[in-house]
Parts: C-alpha cells; sequence; structure tokens
C-alpha cells in the first residue's frame, strides 16, 4: 500500500521493495525529495526519486534485446521500458532525461535533492557516482515516502586539488570558461581523443569521486558514441 492511507511502515517498505528492485535492473537511487518542501519545477507533491545508472547496469543491460536489436538508441529505449515497468509495479508516474522537447527539468531536481552538485567545470557532481551521473528516469509518488537524510553539502568542497578542472587534454572543460563544446567535439575526432572515445570523458574519470560508479570502459564508450556519433 502506497496511497493516502498507507502507514508509515508500509511506506518505508515501499522504499525497501523498490531497493531491491533497482538491484534486479542495475539501476540507483540516486537523489528523492518531497516536492511540497522545497521549489521544485513542475512538481509540487508526493515523493520524486530519482533514477541512475547503478555498478549492475552493464550487466542488466547488455543481457537486454534492446542491447542486441542493432536498433538506435538503445540505452533510451531500455530505460524506457524498465522504468516504465518499475513506474507501474507501484502506482507512479515516470518521467526521462529523454524524449523532448519538452524536457522534464533533470538538472533542477538533481540539484533540489542535495545529492547533486556544480562542479569546477559545471557538470553535475554526485555525492556517490562523481561525474559519472547518467539518469535513466525518475518516479513520482503521490504520497510522501520517508526519505533518508542527504549531506546536501558538495563533495568538492572537501577536494583541494580539483583533478577535473585541469584533466581536459584540451582545456574545453574548466573552471576558468564556460564548457567549449567545439573544441572537445574535434578532439574526440583525433587519434588522441580516442582515448576519452573508448574509455570516457577524461575530466569524468579525473574526479576521484568517479570511481564510485565502477564504470565499465565499454560503458563509456557506449555513452560516449552517444554523445559523439561519427
Amino acid at each position: 500500500m502506497h496511497g493516502p492511507d498507507a502507514t508509515a511502515s508500509d511506506q518505508a517498505a515501499v522504499l525497501d521493495r523498490l531497493g531491491h528492485d533497482l538491484i534486479e535492473f542495475g539501476l540507483l537511487l540516486m537523489g528523492a525529495v518531497h516536492p511540497s518542501r522545497v521549489s521544485l519545477q513542475d512538481l509540487s507533491d508526493g515523493t520524486l526519486i530519482l533514477l541512475g545508472c547503478g555498478p549492475d547496469f552493464w550487466r542488466a543491460f547488455t543481457a537486454s534485446p534492446e542491447a542486441r536489436d542493432g536498433r538506435a538508441d538503445p540505452v533510451d529505449r531500455w530505460s524506457l521500458r524498465v522504468v516504465t515497468r518499475l513506474a507501474d509495479r507501484y502506482g507512479a508516474t515516470a518521467y526521462f532525461p529523454f524524449g523532448g522537447p519538452p524536457y522534464a527539468p533533470f538538472i533542477n531536481w538533481a540539484t533540489r535533492s542535495g545529492r547533486a552538485h556544480a562542479s569546477p567545470t559545471g557538470m553535475l557532481v554526485h555525492d556517490t557516482v562523481g561525474l559519472m551521473i547518467s539518469f535513466r528516469g525518475a518516479l513520482h509518488f503521490a504520497t510522501e515516502l520517508p526519505l533518508p537524510n542527504c549531506a546536501d553539502e558538495t563533495p568538492c568542497n572537501t577536494c583541494s586539488a580539483r583533478p577535473c578542472a585541469t584533466a581536459c587534454p584540451v582545456g574545453a572543460l574548466s573552471d576558468t570558461h564556460p564548457y567549449d563544446l567545439a573544441t572537445c567535439h574535434a578532439y574526440l575526432d583525433t587519434v588522441a581523443g580516442q582515448d576519452c572515445m573508448q574509455n570516457g570523458c577524461a575530466a569524468r574519470r579525473a574526479c576521484p569521486i568517479s570511481a564510485g560508479a565502477d564504470r565499465l570502459p565499454a560503458q563509456s564508450a557506449l555513452h560516449m558514441k552517444a554523445f559523439h556519433p561519427k
């Protein structure tokens, strides 16, 4: 039960069951927020739960039909199927960071959750996966579920070296100027740029917390191909 008459124990059980389901699908609870208690775009009540790629995502995805059918946008199509299935299972509403315009305001939702913040490069940094953020969807529940406490402070405050700001080989990502997309894409077309194409963005990898994503090079290569198709 997770309607308006659900008890606190019922509501806590919903989160426990959801946590087990997320592991099954290789997803990670990357943030949660009560829209009635913070200023959140597009939502005003209930509970919003943000979902992203967890350590088991690659296992779950590569075993899926979307990964093998040769059609475009396999990760988005996988996300649509899996997150919609979870929404149906829990009586929630599914949202996705793709499929627009218009687009759901995932950046606003992420920062208001207290678990994602602006990094020195301008990209979002997450408290457990660093700069390897990959939101795959969100679930909106009509009722307020009990949420765990979070630090609500950027991890960059305790990172004195800030390697993300200097790791980009061509300075496209820096703390001194906005993201230079053209320079980034031009570099990815070079022989040297294949390191980023095959292993993931050098700036994202440089963040010490990014190791928490436990991301395999093959997964990073798939994301990079979607970001910079040839």
